[in-house]
């Protein structure tokens, strides 16, 4: 996956290359459930993406009754117009809650995250990528990668209540931050710097934002959204190997 060194095989298309990335998602599921010795590391993500979710949706139910009344004050809309605003604000305001709301969680279990992926890649390779330059400079590169998703969570919150455009433009970009930040872990393993990883996910765009989709997607799949955080963890482990050609 990583080259295409054989000319007489031509390169896969981008929806082949997203749905490729997604398929990480549901494989990160799958190998969770096939281990059962990495399920008490996964325990405690799992309770603090659930306390997260429930906030975010909460943030987002109110902020959505907030605006649907500000619009209707301002600007009374009836009809099949004024029930697909009403429909697109919410989901806006709900999905642009519940992508917060993750991103809080995912930061605050990054650390026990950060174990569940070398345990996956353990258990695939037999021990996991080491070639970063120690503990202090994976600090520092862990900071300057939440710090970026951060800075830009509020923006993506905003741009999500904008009707009808907001919540697919922030859906695309809160994909390409959730494949940014769960590949964080395994590619800082191997020595990539910020600037780098960026890169990284410019040259595989499609599999990056596949796999991003697919794991807000499973945002909406009841009990299956209770494993997100170490789903993720696994996946994008799985994914990062899988293009470096280490699988």
């Amino acid at each position: 996956m990583k080259e295409y060194a054989d000319p007489d095989l031509d390169p896969p298309g981008v929806i082949r290359r997203a749905a490729a990335g997604a398929w990480h998602v549901p494989s990160g599921l799958w190998f969770l459930i096939r281990n059962p010795s990495l399920w008490p590391t996964a325990l405690l993500p799992v309770l603090t993406a659930l306390g997260c979710l429930v906030a975010g949706l909460l943030l987002g139910a109110f902020a959505g009754e907030w605006l649907e009344g500000r619009v209707a004050h301002l600007r009374p809309v009836g009809g099949i117009l004024g029930l697909v605003l009403t429909l697109t604000l919410w989901v806006g305001a709900l999905s642009a809650g519940l992508a917060l709301g993750l991103a809080v969680a995912l930061l605050l279990a990054a650390p026990l995250l950060d174990r569940l992926s070398r345990l996956t890649e353990r258990k695939v390779r037999g021990g996991w990528a080491d070639q970063s330059d120690g503990l202090r400079w994976e600090i520092v590169q862990a900071l300057r990668g939440s710090l970026y998703l951060l800075l830009r969570a509020p923006f993506v919150f905003l741009l999500g209540l904008v009707p009808i455009l907001g919540p697919v433009l922030a859906l695309g970009w809160g994909a390409h931050a959730l494949a940014l930040q769960q590949t964080d872990m395994a590619l800082t393993r191997r020595g990539f710097e910020f600037a780098r990883r960026r890169l990284w996910h410019r040259r595989y765009r499609a599999e990056s934002i596949g796999f991003g989709l697919a794991g807000l997607l499973l945002l909406l799949i009841p009990l299956a959204d209770l494993l997100i955080a170490p789903v993720l963890a696994v996946g994008a482990t799985l994914l990062v190997m899988e293009i470096e050609g280490e699988a």
